[in-house]
């Protein structure tokens, strides 16, 4: 999403990465089993929405330890690997949706391509 926003008498250019749909990690962190990953969650959440990724490589850089498994797709480490996500990235329109979250061992039974 961009928006263009006179500043002192100049053009400012802000990038905001949409996350599509916070609902989703909100949902998982209000289950009672799943609570612990609520700051994690959060905190991925805030990173990614101030991001401005234009490749794969630029996410990278900001999560090393995330695994790029192709179809567009990027698998994040939460709670220390104990929880995965996964993001479908579409960087010319500037979002990221949601496409799974869950344990590692709720990980190890899915396809993360297909997701």
């Amino acid at each position: 999403m961009e928006f263009f926003l006179p500043f002192l008498g100049n053009l400012c250019y802000i990038i905001i990465m949409r996350i599509i749909a916070k609902s989703t990690l909100r949902e998982f962190w209000e289950k009672s089993a799943y609570a612990d990953s609520e700051q994690q969650l959060k905190a991925w959440y805030d990173e990614v929405k101030k991001a401005e990724w234009k490749t794969f490589n630029d996410v990278k850089k900001d999560f090393p330890n995330a695994s790029i498994v192709g179809n567009g797709r990027i698998v994040f480490n939460i709670k220390g690997n104990y929880y995965r996500l996964i993001a479908k990235f579409e960087f010319r329109l500037d979002k990221v949706f949601i496409r799974f979250i869950g344990t590692h061992k709720q990980y190890d039974k899915i396809n993360a391509w297909e997701v």
